[in-house]
């Protein structure tokens, strides 16, 4: 979102990131070497590239880049075959080097504690910054690949009422997600593994995570006084030269992005293929837009939700997505749905029906919301291809078949994987 121009009103625009892990084309270990591939595209050790429409940037890690729309689209169904372009040119650049970029949320047997290289380039005192108040050698820090989705806001009316909206779907978001059932080489008891580790890599400093489901905001102001100021306190004995001192140290699942008039989720594990990640971000938005419109719920029945409550329902998410039990009836009738207890998937088949008339859903969408609501979550589709036994060999089988998907812009099934 760009801060200089006039701010966008609520889902007048969208923006989307995807971050991918840089692999071996071989043995698919993580290759630390975001730098030589941007030297490639601008010469220099510059932290961003930009390419019309798109931009590529890094973050914390030498074996990550993160893709972006480099300005709000007003449409999300023509971004996935861009994203899905951008994908094939990097890994055309990333060929002669021996890589290749692999999707998914988590990197299956990277030990992070030893494979760890953070970018020594622009931005490195930010993240020398988080690495000597957290150390960032640790899958929560190192070893995370996710979606972000970007939803504008004009002011303080639409703020409250998007927040509201989105802190209400948080909690379902792994249900529909999940991507990351495998780390150290090991099948992972949480079907979302990303999000049972991010949501403690901030426990030092316990103010910027809160209960990962953000805490009810009615205004700007009330937000800076609740959220970011207890989170700049906590944080000042330990960050004394105010590096870290901004609105992106918050890592709650959503976070407000005043400097660019945004509300950022974070809490989406990265998909197989582009139109997976497009295709969830679609539903989200729509689903979003029926809460901030009050379809179903109102913004003070919204409001009423506890924060704890809300955050169990997300830990049981986390661990069984799109087959948690959801009982709460409560919570069920804030999302329109007309029953008192289901498994999260049946929840979503409501969520999509019910909004099956946004335009925001209209465009190449529905495949992969049917894989994933008649399938599973990627992460499921993860652990039923490897089956009982998780070997190295049948590990590199199934994540090069997800290589693969990504490099072909198609669907992960798990079949002849």
């Amino acid at each position: 979102m760009n801060a200089t121009a006039a701010p966008l009103g609520a889902f007048a625009g969208y923006g989307i990131e995807l971050e991918y892990m840089i692999v071996a084309s071989d043995t698919l270990a993580v290759l630390p070497i975001a730098d030589a591939l941007f030297r490639k595209v601008t010469g220099s050790n510059s932290a961003d590239v930009a390419r019309g429409r798109f931009a590529w940037s890094n973050e914390l890690v030498l074996h990550l880049v993160e893709l972006k729309n480099a300005r709000p689209e007003a449409r999300l169904d023509t971004l996935a075959a861009g994203f899905q372009a951008e994908v094939a040119h990097i890994n055309a650049l990333l060929a002669p080097l021996g890589a290749q970029l692999m999707p998914g949320a988590m990197h299956p047997w990277m030990a992070p504690e030893s494979e760890t290289r953070l970018w020594p380039f622009e931005g490195h005192a930010i993240y020398g910054a988080y690495d000597r108040v957290f150390g960032c050698r640790a899958h929560g820090w190192a070893n995370i690949q996710s979606m972000h989705v970007n939803l504008p806001f004009a002011d303080d009316e639409e703020f409250a009422r998007l927040h509201a909206a989105v802190r209400l779907l948080l909690p379902i978001l792994p249900a529909l997600a999940a991507s990351s059932p495998v780390a150290g080489g090991l099948p992972r008891e949480a079907l979302d593994f990303r999000l049972a580790c991010y949501r403690h890599h901030t426990d030092r400093v316990p103010a910027l995570m809160g209960r990962l489901i953000p805490e009810n905001a009615v205004s700007r102001a009330a937000y800076e006084a609740t959220v970011l100021a207890p989170m700049y306190r906590e944080i000042a004995p330990l960050d004394p030269g105010g590096t870290l001192r901004h609105e992106w140290l918050n890592t709650r699942g959503a976070i407000a992005r005043f400097d660019r008039n945004a509300l950022e989720i974070r809490v989406l594990d990265l998909q197989e293929y582009p139109q997976a990640d497009l295709a969830i971000a679609a539903l989200v938005c729509a689903v979003t837009r029926a809460l901030y419109e009050g379809r179903w719920s109102s913004l003070e029945a919204q409001r009423e939700r506890d924060t704890a409550g809300l955050e169990a329902l997300l830990l049981d998410c986390i661990r069984d997505a799109d087959r948690a039990v959801i009982g709460d009836a409560t919570y069920l009738s804030l999302m329109g749905f007309p029953g008192t207890r289901c498994e999260a998937r049946e929840l979503w088949r409501h969520l999509r029906d019910a909004c099956a008339a946004d335009p925001v859903l209209s465009g190449p969408h529905q495949v992969p919301l049917d894989i994933i609501l008649e399938h599973g979550v990627l992460a499921r589709r993860i652990r039923e291809a490897l089956g009982q036994e998780v070997e190295r060999a049948r590990l590199h089988a199934v994540y090069q078949a997800l290589c693969d998907c990504l490099a072909a812009g198609r669907p992960f099934t798990g079949a002849g994987a």
